[in-house]
């Protein structure tokens, strides 16, 4: 895309696509970066495979890698979640806030609603409906408890330490905790990599893939396997974060169903379930980002919005309008406390929840910085920054305030024990339950995990496939039906794997390397940012 007004391109000697291969399959054309697409496309088929001819012995090495990985690491994804929230504030208010993404002059393609919209539904839809009732739950009934010890362990989840009984500050805590994993952070991650993806692709003038971003550090040897291994890590990181929150919104829909229905539970309605949503996904994703995956993310944040004043209105309201900004300010009084990575004595909460969330979002980062990069022309930095990291953590903080303030105070006011003690998948609907209408706000739930599922699946296939296509975002459909029936695959597998817990040990392990790849990547931006004209500068 030429730029508007004035930038200062990279001049390289590559084309896009130049080491393509561009064939027919039958009537089905094919054009994909020969290295990229192979190797991603081979482990994936590999894992796969693997997973379901040796699912007895699956499970087992899903939950030792998952507890291996947050057990040792999570200082590491705590350290790196602070750098990007302190770089992302850092440009903002910096003079490179003035840069413009696509030219001084360049116009938004979209406006805020759209743009919005978009964001939104393709970064965390389905992980508030998820979490959005059972983590402040979560939190809430540990800190009330207290730590305890269960043979010569320790198993305290509150963060801070316990509540001491005390109701008000256990839900202080369990907000605060819950909105922590919300807000600034998450979307600072996204922030970094979809900013530096925007300014080399829309202004640098190089292709739209993560490897791009590498230029000012490796030169010309991005084009090479340097470039080839980080684009692979992306497609791999993209491809099991997806499949994490597939297999989370499949074990949802099937739990809501279950309920509403009577449906019978377990895996294999949960496998039926990601196939018939991955079906949809297809139609999606052969009517092209404006015509599906645009409308798709437009209409379930209508029907996000009307859930969500509904509980407002029909639940404990002024708990809620009151809980919004004292929530806020909890968050930011234990912020230094939760975001600390050394001498933690909450380990439950720093590793099994915090390690989790920051190696989810950073698998989750290709897929949705080059989703939010593509959707972003047109803004500047500052705007941007300001933008993605503010109101879509007010949004969340919302979120989890309607639902989690409901949840608590049905349990603290009403004694509502029921919702507390459901499956994860299974609170939300609970909480719907002690509230009116609840067969239709329920089927309106389920409607909302199915559509975010069909955004995610749709928008994510859209962004592995330009990645394995070496940065051409018009490429043939039959690529993009490819990445997301194995995202249905992969999902399927995860589940019949472990369930949950394989779903979290994938994303972990494949958000620890990429995680490395994103520190570096920082540095490359700021580097890129520093050699952009700014509107009034000589």
């Amino acid at each position: 895309m030429v730029p508007d007004g004035d930038v200062n391109p990279i001049n390289t000697d590559y084309t896009v696509g130049q080491d393509n291969i561009v064939m027919n399959v039958g009537p089905f054309g094919l054009d994909i970066h020969n290295r990229v697409f192979a190797v991603s496309a081979a482990m994936v088929i590999a894992f796969v495979v693997l997973t379901l001819a040796f699912k007895d012995q699956a499970e087992p090495m899903f939950s030792s890698l998952r507890g291996w990985l947050t057990s040792n690491l999570d200082w590491f994804f705590i350290i790196a979640g602070n750098i990007f929230v302190i770089v992302c504030i850092v440009i903002a208010i910096s003079p490179l806030g003035k840069v413009r993404i696509g030219g001084t002059e360049a116009k938004p393609d979209y406006s805020y609603a759209g743009w919005f919209s978009m964001l939104f539904a393709a970064g965390m839809g389905i992980g508030l409906m998820f979490y959005g009732v059972s983590e402040p739950l979560a939190h809430f009934g540990t800190a009330m408890g207290g730590t305890t010890v269960e043979n010569g362990a320790r198993t305290d989840w509150a963060p801070l330490g316990a509540a001491a009984g005390d109701a008000a500050a256990a839900q202080s805590l369990a907000m605060a905790a819950t909105i922590y994993h919300w807000a600034l952070h998450p979307w600072a991650i996204y922030a970094v990599l979809a900013l530096g993806l925007a300014i080399f692709s829309f202004n640098k003038g190089l292709p739209l893939t993560i490897r791009s971003v590498f230029y000012p550090l490796l030169g010309e040897r991005v084009w090479g396997w340097p470039g080839h291994v980080i684009d692979i890590l992306a497609v791999l990181a993209t491809m099991f974060g997806l499949a994490t929150s597939l297999g989370l919104g499949s074990s949802q829909a099937a739990a809501g169903l279950h309920y509403l229905f009577g449906l019978p539970l377990g895996d294999t309605m949960q496998i039926l379930l990601i196939i018939a949503i991955t079906a949809i996904a297809l139609f999606s994703v052969l009517a092209g980002l404006d015509a599906g995956v645009k409308r798709l993310s437009e209409i379930n944040m209508v029907l996000a919005v009307v859930l969500l004043f509904f509980v407002i209105f029909v639940g404990p309201t002024l708990d809620i309008v009151k809980g919004f900004f004292s929530n806020l300010g909890a968050y930011v009084s234990f912020l230094p406390e939760l975001s600390n990575p050394f001498g933690r004595e909450d380990a439950n909460f720093s590793q099994g929840w915090t390690g989790f969330y920051w190696a989810w979002w950073i698998s989750w980062s290709p897929f949705v910085g080059m989703f939010i990069a593509r959707v972003s022309r047109g803004r500047s930095v500052r705007e941007f920054i300001v933008s993605v990291l503010i109101v879509p953590s007010l949004a969340c903080v919302l979120w989890m305030t309607v639902f989690g303030t409901t949840a608590i105070s049905q349990v603290v006011k009403q004694k509502y024990l029921a919702v507390t003690e459901g499956e994860l998948p299974l609170q939300i609907f609970l909480m719907l339950e002690a509230l009116p209408l609840a067969q239709i706000t329920s089927f309106i739930a389920i409607i909302l995990v199915v559509v975010f599922f069909v955004t995610s699946s749709d928008s994510g296939s859209l962004v592995i496939d330009v990645i394995a296509s070496g940065g051409k975002v018009e490429s043939p459909a039959p690529q993009r039906v490819f990445w997301c029936t194995f995202e249905g695959l992969v999902a399927i597998a995860l589940v019949m794997g472990g369930g949950l817990v394989a779903l979290q040990a994938m994303a972990v392990s494949t958000g620890f390397p990429f995680t490395l790849v994103l520190l570096v990547a920082t540095a490359s931006l700021i580097k890129g940012l520093m050699s952009e004209p700014r509107p009034g500068k000589p």
